[in-house]
């Protein structure tokens, strides 16, 4: 976005929108390294707890897609997102509940369960709300650019909020640390207030169901469930993969990731757009794979922290890249309920790589997590290749 861009009220907005959610967003980023800790070293379990208390909030974002879709659709996508904002303080307190100390570890688990469940259904609520938004505010021609700007708040706060979250635990404990992310997404619903919303589209005579509007995105959909796997194993992952290994500063692994991903976006974003998402998406998926694959060999942490990097700039731009394809496809009154679907894909990934590769890691060590990252990245390729081919008849949008 450009400094001349700026005198445009609509791109004003949108910029506004992006940085209430950059702001809002580092209620998800802040317990990512934190919960790993908490429920190993604090609860006393096992990693397969630990990675489902990550991907629970994520499943239920799933499952939540289509109600927040259809929502943002014909309700607006301003109601969408206070919503969300809403659930997020709550989640975000029920978490800080579950760190009290009078809590016993069997009462404390399922109420932090609880507060990451909230957490998800707030989640879907603002991703898709502020997804739908953005595009009501500067067209659908300019979806990748949306996307790649509301997805650069997102991994903006994930770079900030890793290092913010262990400088948190260290000082104010885990409940402290979860009251912290809980007020983040008040100061959003105050400067929320300030955006103009868009008109909600008409109901349709009938009304899709999520299921039937995601085999419509499936193929893109799974695109983007492969790529998710590996920032979903260093999220879960990287910390305690660092502490395996006696390594300092596992709480940059994240901002590694992010700071890739933020670079990508902020000097490539427009290449969705520009050259079409499939393009995009195969070099980006092979970049990733390569960022995995380096974690997985490390040998030192620099090289473990290149590899984050690595997979923040492949990772990047396959989201929009596929997401414009997506919106090119449907008809503008079922675009929430497209997006939804579409992104649930990648939430499944965030949902169930979590307590999958902690069972993994329990067996095989935590390298053999981003051994499945890197494998997953190198399948969303050779799928969008095809996609490639097979779309090489037809019109780009």
């Amino acid at each position: 976005m450009s400094f001349a861009s700026l005198r445009d009220p609509a791109q004003k907005r949108l910029l506004l929108l992006t940085v209430i959610l950059f702001g809002s967003y580092l209620c998800v980023a802040i317990p990512l390294p934190v919960l790993p800790l908490q429920v190993t070293q604090v609860l006393g379990l096992g990693n397969g707890w630990a990675g489902l208390a990550v991907g629970i909030a994520f499943l239920a974002t799933v499952v939540t897609r289509g109600y927040a879709g259809n929502l943002s659709d014909h309700r607006g996508a301003k109601p969408a997102v206070v919503r969300g904002l809403a659930l997020y303080v709550a989640g975000g307190l029920l978490a800080s509940v579950s760190g009290l100390p009078a809590l016993a570890p069997a009462t404390a688990f399922p109420v932090l369960l609880a507060g990451r469940l909230l957490l998800g259904l707030g989640e879907s609520l603002v991703g898709v709300g502020v997804i739908a938004w953005g595009v009501g505010i500067v067209g659908p021609a300019h979806s990748g650019k949306v996307l790649a700007l509301i997805g650069t708040a997102i991994y903006a706060a994930l770079a900030v909020g890793g290092p913010m979250g262990l400088a948190l635990l260290e000082r104010l404990g885990f409940a402290g640390t979860m009251a912290v992310s809980a007020l983040l997404p008040c100061l959003g619903l105050l400067a929320i207030a300030r955006v103009e919303g868009i008109a909600p589209h008409p109901r349709p005579a009938v009304r899709p169901s999520l299921w039937s509007v995601a085999g419509k995105v499936w193929p893109y959909g799974t695109v983007v469930c492969l790529q998710g796997i590996g920032f979903a194993a260093i999220g879960a992952f990287f910390v305690l993969h660092f502490l395996q290994r006696g390594w300092d500063h596992a709480g940059l692994g994240l901002t590694a990731f992010g700071s890739g991903f933020v670079l990508v976006r902020l000097c490539l974003g427009h290449l969705p757009d520009r050259l079409g998402g499939l393009p995009v998406a195969i070099g980006s998926l092979l970049v990733e794979a390569i960022g995995q694959a380096l974690i997985w060999t490390a040998p030192t942490p620099a090289l473990a922290f290149v590899g984050a990097f690595m997979t923040g700039l492949g990772c990047s731009l396959v989201f929009p890249a596929m997401g414009r394809e997506v919106v090119q496809r449907v008809e503008p009154p079922l675009r929430g309920a497209a997006l939804g679907g579409y992104a649930a894909f990648q939430d499944l990934a965030y949902g169930l790589t979590g307590p999958l590769a902690g069972l993994l890691a329990d067996r095989a060590g935590y390298d053999s997590v981003f051994l499945i990252g890197c494998v997953s990245a190198a399948v969303g390729a050779a799928i969008s290749i095809r996609l490639r081919g097979g779309n090489a008849g037809s019109p780009r949008g």
